[in-house]
């Protein structure tokens, strides 16, 4: 199977377990949590999570809640991110913004009921995980989503608005605004697997290089893309007055630095006591995406 299939069997996965959960009918928060949560897109960071669990043997049907609630996370930062107070964006995976459907007051609602039902999802894992596993993926999903990570990149992309960033002062701020949920997702796995020291820090090295090489090629394709292959609109960071990798290596430079990166996660790949093949398929794979 190729990387392309198993990525589209874990989105696909995904999708049908997303679509059992929330009542969207008659229910107004319901409703507008699931109008975004079922808008598709990559879903990158759940299979990230299903193809690290499986390397470990977990099996992905005893796990899916747990990567639900990762998506569930993912889902409720765009939704925050689209509002007019931070970037302001009409379109997202190719359809209207939740606030531009739902009104803004909803739309920040809708963002909060996803993430405090992520975190009851984590805890529906299955299977004979224990709970102290898995009660270790929780508490690092609530760091690497709040103040210790994601939430922490958000609020350092705001104060970056309009001022020139060196290029270690840009990798700061995608380090948590990016990296964090990507490096959780492969962590998380290891945790509730119960894999060694040794593994859990190649994972999280390669998460961080995976994450870096995401967000490089991320501001490529605002740059090279269309709104109709993304789904959302294009050169928003320019219109922002974002610092991005593009405005401090230039395009080539930047796919140089992307390349880099995805041959640094290959490395940490390559250090686990499990055949992290698929690991370093996806780098190849994350490299080539246009979308």
């Amino acid at each position: 199977m190729t990387i392309k299939q198993v990525l589209e069997d874990k989105r696909k996965q995904l999708e049908d377990y997303l679509n059992t959960l929330l009542n969207d009918e008659g229910d107004l928060l319901q409703e507008s949590m699931a109008y975004s949560l079922r808008a598709g897109g990559k879903r990158l960071r759940p299979a990230l999570f299903l193809m690290t669990s499986e390397l470990y043997g977990l099996e992905s049907e005893k796990v899916l809640p747990f990567a639900a609630g990762i998506e569930m996370i993912h889902t409720y930062s765009l939704i925050h991110d689209d509002l007019p107070a931070m970037d302001n964006d009409d379109y997202r995976r190719g359809r209207l913004t939740n606030h531009k459907v739902f009104g803004e007051a909803q739309a920040i609602l809708a963002g909060d009921g996803l993430l405090t039902e992520a975190f009851a999802m984590m805890c529906r894992v299955g299977g004979d995980v224990p709970a102290e596993r898995v009660l270790a993926a929780v508490a690092l999903t609530a760091e690497a989503a709040g103040i210790g990570g994601m939430v922490r990149g958000q609020t350092k992309d705001i104060q970056a608005e309009g001022k020139s960033l060196s290029l270690e002062e840009l990798r700061s701020v995608h380090y948590d605004k990016t990296g964090a949920l990507i490096r959780l997702s492969v962590m998380a796995a290891g945790i509730l697997a119960g894999a060694g020291k040794e593994d859990l820090n190649a994972l999280m090295n390669y998460g961080d290089r995976l994450g870096l090489a995401f967000q490089i090629i991320d501001d490529i394709l605002d740059h090279e893309s269309t709104f109709e292959e993304l789904g959302k609109p294009i050169g928003s960071d320019e219109e922002n007055n974002k610092t991005t990798y593009i405005t401090l290596l230039g395009i080539d430079g930047a796919k140089k630095a992307a390349a880099e990166a995805a041959d640094e996660a290959d490395r940490w790949a390559e250090k686990l006591s499990v055949d992290g093949t698929v690991l370093k398929e996806l780098c190849d794979e994350l490299l080539n995406r246009r979308k």
